[in-house]
């Protein structure tokens, strides 16, 4: 039982410790680490019979018959230079020359905030491309699901608010007044510049909370955003998230008066059998899928919850009925190809008919720090 062989890819020193731990496991026979971006990692030559590394023809696909004419023709070449010795290295050569899609199975922790943050993806997607058995091969995890809900969570966005006061109150009455007292250089000219930068950091991004598991955090069904089968996905789809419309009915029955403080987004990944035409026809199946979650209802998780917090919290009276209706967009920053911007577009009335606005509608865009 178990992997017949086992390339471990790591782009940083990490790679160094792996070794040892491999090492210490007895494992140095089954487990090579590599270090070094996926996309640059080779087979070794030697391992194509070593470990009889097998292809799979894609479907309607002939890579056998290539694999033959590459050997044809190597073979008629050394025929030519008298050396008729080294089949088995010509096989090898032209296998390798051909195809790499020889993996059975790619497991890879690629996931971000809110999913997609770091774009790890574009890497597992290359890899997948360049290594996994198109017909049978499994890439763990096998789905991906991105959600966003309206929150309340008042403390928090309470205390952003107010850093972002007092950062801009420290700088007018403590710093431009101490600099202008000791010095005599006023430097009132930078405010609105630094008003920009407190801005984008405070109230323009979005930020990193652990949400509490209790039902008045989440005050509607999540709605979906994005799916992602890894099987068939592509770099496109890597990108970001096209405009998504999203409509959320909150509905209010507390004693307490509520807010909406702003959206929260999280993700889902499954570890399950392939689900697309090909995978689910030749594919292995899994008989004991598993589904991860970094929803508030889950409790604490490395990822978190990003949130996406209002200029101001919209309050809903007690025992209303409060409909918001929009869109969200996700897009690759300009800046920071591993970063992300959300825009969010919508509308928040008093009446599920919608006929009661509470304010104009809002366009707000936010960076995925």
């Amino acid at each position: 039982a178990g992997a017949r062989r086992v390339y471990a890819v790591e782009y940083t020193d990490m790679a160094r410790h792996a070794r040892e731990v491999v090492k210490a496991n007895g494992l140095e026979d089954v487990v090579t680490v590599i270090q070094g971006a996926v996309e640059d990692v080779v087979i070794p030559i030697e391992d194509w019979d070593k470990y009889n590394l097998q292809m799979e023809e894609e479907e309607g696909d002939g890579d056998g018959n290539a694999v033959q004419e590459c050997h044809s023709k190597r073979s008629s070449e050394d025929e030519a230079k008298n050396d008729d010795n080294n089949n088995a290295s010509i096989t090898s050569s032209c296998k390798q020359q051909q195809s790499t899609k020889v993996v059975d199975v790619i497991i890879s922790e690629w996931m971000g905030y809110f999913l997609l943050r770091e774009s790890m993806l574009d890497s597992v997607i290359r890899a997948r491309d360049m290594f996994l058995k198109p017909k049978s091969g499994i890439l763990l995890p096998s789905h991906a699901t991105m959600l966003i809900a309206p929150i309340m969570n008042d403390d928090h966005h309470s205390m952003i608010l107010q850093e972002y006061t007092d950062g801009m109150d420290d700088w007018k009455y403590y710093y431009l007044a101490n600099l202008k007292k000791k010095y005599g250089v006023d430097m009132s000219v930078l405010t609105e510049e630094y008003d920009k930068e407190q801005r984008e950091y405070y109230l323009k991004s979005s930020h990193y909370v652990q949400l509490e598991e209790d039902d008045s955090t989440v005050l509607a069904p999540p709605a979906i955003v994005k799916t992602l089968d890894l099987a068939v996905c592509t770099l496109e789809d890597a990108k970001g998230v096209g405009e998504t419309e999203f409509t959320f009915d909150i509905i209010s029955s507390s004693e307490d008066e509520e807010v909406i403080n702003g959206f929260a987004g999280w993700f889902t990944v499954d570890f399950q059998s392939r689900t697309d035409e090909v995978g689910n026809k030749f594919g292995a199946k899994m008989t004991q899928p598993v589904h991860f979650s970094s929803s508030p209802e889950i409790g604490e998780t490395h990822w978190g919850q990003q949130v996406f917090y209002f200029p101001s919290a919209i309050p809903i009276q007690r025992n209303s009925k409060v409909k918001i209706d929009g869109t969200m967009e996700m897009l690759r920053s300009k800046i920071n190809a591993r970063l992300y911007n959300v825009k969010f577009q919508y509308t928040i009335a008093a009446a599920m008919d919608g006929s009661n606005e509470l304010m104009d509608p809002v366009e707000s865009v936010y960076q995925i720090p």
